[in-house]
């Protein structure tokens, strides 16, 4: 099936769909909690119900797209991720926010799985990784402007705004999708499964080595860059002052990074194989957290100088950059065995990930400590892991 050259940037703005609502209200942790006058730490609450809501929504999402298709679930999907976002923005208190951060996540979960299901369904092996790539790099546009722009919203309107703001981004999707998106997936392709055949289609999936040590390969990474997400905050603006505005600037050269990253995966591996490429990369990966947490336990809490933060900020940029390459080949690696049933297994790794996620987010907010110690220990768990599995999935070339 022939991939037209404009599908993956329309893909990948459905995909935005989820690190636009993850990222842009991270500046805004501190006035929420003043909002609602909660403890310091409780915002985290709500990222952590995010995340439990695309671990389900996944799992949900991908099921049906095998079902009725592409188009129909991811329709609704963003649709409903759009009118959470006003129950987001009206709320009065953080069990509120928290619900409607689930319902909306359990939404924008279409955006996130259904279209790594299209690109398997067009695309397989080299070619996938270049369309996956390509995919990344609208995707990663997200990360880069949502900080920023949460933290301009932030000092316009209040953190409310930006709900709004997602709110209406959710439905300029769902109306593209409706208008633009092809159907990639047959009637003759689709499977109508009870919940026994669907348990069964699952573990057959989950047994396949190919699929676990990818999707742990890339689920361990996220648990890593989620507790960067959770952490970052606490650490950059409320132990070092930063201000809102210069936190989201930080990010975006961490996501400037991470998108540079994808752009020359297709590349490398072409020209080294994915197999060196993942190595390398989870190498880096370890090596970045290893040293941010050897700086956090060694260094001066707290302190506002550019030495206080600053190393910590290049240890978070490779980091992140590193992903750029991890992610998308532990998606294709992961997908590579499951044409027949993309959107499960899609949806399974989606589910691992963002579950790994949630997680993260949570131990950040019990371990918090007023340091960067918490975020550091947990993204190097998070490299650990990645790099077990590197080390144990099946070599492709």
């Amino acid at each position: 099936m022939t991939f037209p050259a404009w599908l993956p940037f329309l893909l990948g703005l459905l995909t935005a769909v989820g690190p636009l609502a993850t990222d842009m209200y991270l500046p805004a942790f501190d006035a929420i909690e003043a909002d609602f006058g909660t403890a310091p730490g409780t915002a985290q609450l709500t990222l952590s119900a995010w995340f439990a809501g695309l671990c389900v929504g996944q799992m949900t999402q991908g099921t049906l797209s095998d079902r009725f298709g592409r188009r129909r679930p991811l329709i609704v999907g963003t649709l409903l991720f759009a009118l959470a976002c006003a129950g987001c923005a009206l709320a009065s208190d953080i069990p509120t926010l928290s619900f409607f951060r689930m319902v909306s996540a359990f939404g924008g979960a279409a955006g996130m799985v259904i279209p790594r299901a299209i690109v398997r369904d067009m695309a397989e092996g080299h070619a996938a990784a270049r369309v996956m790539s390509k995919l990344m790099l609208v995707m990663g546009a997200g990360p880069i402007l949502a900080p920023s722009l949460g933290g301009l919203l932030l000092g316009f309107g209040g953190w409310r705004v930006i709900f709004w703001v997602c709110g209406g981004y959710g439905l300029f999707c769902a109306l593209i999708a409706w208008t633009v998106l092809p159907e990639t997936l047959p009637r003759s392709a689709r499977v109508k499964l009870g919940p026994y055949a669907l348990l069964s289609r699952y573990r057959h999936i989950l047994t396949e080595r190919g699929f676990i040590t990818h999707a742990l390969m890339g689920g361990c990474a996220m648990f890593g860059m989620f507790s960067y997400l959770a952490g970052s905050p606490q650490v950059f603006v409320q132990q070092f002052g930063l201000p809102p505005s210069f936190y989201g600037a930080l990010f975006g050269v961490c996501a400037a990074g991470f998108i540079a990253a994808t752009q020359l995966n297709p590349w490398l591996v072409l020209r080294f194989g994915a197999d060196r490429v993942s190595w390398l990369s989870t190498k880096v990966f370890l090596a970045a957290t290893f040293a941010m947490l050897a700086i956090a336990l060694t260094g001066t809490p707290g302190s506002p100088s550019w030495g206080g933060w600053l190393p910590l900020a290049v240890c978070a940029f490779f980091s992140m950059s590193s992903q750029g390459f991890t992610t998308p080949n532990a998606v294709v690696g992961a997908l590579h065995r499951h044409a027949a049933h993309a959107g499960s297994a899609s949806a399974l790794m989606g589910t691992m990930q963002f579950g790994l996620g949630a997680i993260a987010a949570a131990l950040v907010g019990a371990f918090s400590d007023g340091t960067a110690r918490p975020m550091g220990a947990l993204m190097l768990l998070g490299a650990i892991g990645s790099n077990i599995a590197e080390y144990r999935r099946p070599r492709r070339g």
